[in-house]
């Protein structure tokens, strides 16, 4: 497993929350938000999921990843 944090801009309420790390768990990832910080902490296998397949389905939601 692979973890890393990402820094994303958009997000402010538990919507966001539950919209991020649902399509993370969707890609067979795990997610965690830090609204405070503006990150997500990703754990994900880097042999099924690339950082571009992360970040479409982040995107997708609305939110950019800086």
């Amino acid at each position: 497993m692979t973890n890393t944090t990402l820094k994303v801009e958009g997000m402010s309420c538990g919507h966001c929350v539950n919209s991020i790390e649902g399509a993370l768990r969707e890609l067979g990832a795990s997610g965690k938000v830090n609204l405070s910080g503006g990150t997500v902490d990703v754990a994900y296998d880097e042999s099924k999921l690339s950082m571009a397949d992360i970040q479409a389905a982040i995107e997708e939601q609305g939110y950019e990843l800086v």
